[in-house]
């Protein structure tokens, strides 16, 4: 079984997950808001480089060379140098590192913050999964990048951080089908409620009945698993956060809940 366990710096609460124990890694909560990455890394690692994108549900992964070439290309012409312009940051929804010492991070208010290590290769990823992303197999994505720079299934660690849970995530059936077909062969089933009673019937359900028509409750974490798991990931090597956040409103921001349009990070650091 997988621990997690509240770690403080300075009397603050972030989480952390034993199958990365070896990685510098944290998943922040709200009582360090307003607190970025580039303030959040000295925590993790002090002098670990920061990476980050702009977050828009899709499932573009990025390393931070390919960060650095978009930000490159958008030097205008003329100016002193890189480092004197005040960059955008590209649109991308995970990043994978390079080389040890990079904190990669991504940020969540009720999307599924997912963290990657290889074991062996000491690279890491950190991925932003909503429903969206996930419907577009955001995880296998990143994994198959991983792969693409030497990882092997076998050594790969992933753990899924605080999220909202199925049980309170209310969907349309669009939306949930879209999803739900991510994990099913295709034409396997001739309707949607089809498909949502197999769903629905599976060991721990990724989709469960509403009471409003229309409507079911989705647990992307589950899904992601499932998806992850048809790549040959085992389920020993997931680990799945026991926090929803829309039902802690002491610890997480929710949109779902307030939407409000605040945030916690979710950050890992490679190694040699």
């Amino acid at each position: 079984m997988h621990t997690w366990r509240w770690q403080t710096w300075n009397g603050l609460p972030y989480l952390t997950c034993s199958l990365l124990e070896s990685f510098a890694h944290g998943f922040f909560n709200r009582t360090f808001w307003p607190q970025k990455p580039q303030d959040l890394v000295r925590i993790l690692h002090p002098i670990a480089t920061v990476h980050r994108v702009k977050q828009v549900h899709g499932n573009t992964i990025l390393t931070p060379s390919e960060i650095r070439h978009t930000n490159l290309a958008a030097v205008p012409t003329g100016s002193a140098s890189p480092s004197a312009v005040e960059f955008d940051l590209p649109p991308a929804d995970g990043l994978l590192t390079e080389a040890p010492e990079q904190a990669v991070w991504v940020c969540s208010a009720d999307c599924n913050p997912i963290l990657i290590a290889d074991q062996v290769m000491g690279q890491v990823a950190a991925v932003h999964a909503g429903w969206r992303g996930t419907a577009m197999k955001i995880a296998p994505v990143a994994i198959a990048r991983l792969q693409a720079q030497g990882s092997q299934i076998k050594h790969l660690r992933i753990a899924m951080g605080p999220a909202i849970a199925g049980e309170v995530y209310q969907v349309s059936h669009q939306v949930a089908a879209e999803v739900a077909a991510t994990i099913v062969p295709t034409g396997q089933f001739e309707t949607a409620d089809a498909l949502f009673d197999h769903l629905q019937q599976i060991d721990h359900p990724p989709l469960l009945p509403d009471p409003r028509p229309g409507r079911c409750r989705l647990d992307v974490r589950r899904i992601n698993s499932l998806q992850l798991e048809q790549i040959g990931i085992t389920p020993e090597q997931i680990a799945i956060a026991p926090h929803c956040t829309y039902q802690e409103p002491q610890h997480f921001f929710s949109y779902r809940r307030t939407h409000e349009k605040k945030v916690q990070w979710s950050g890992i650091v490679s190694r040699a």
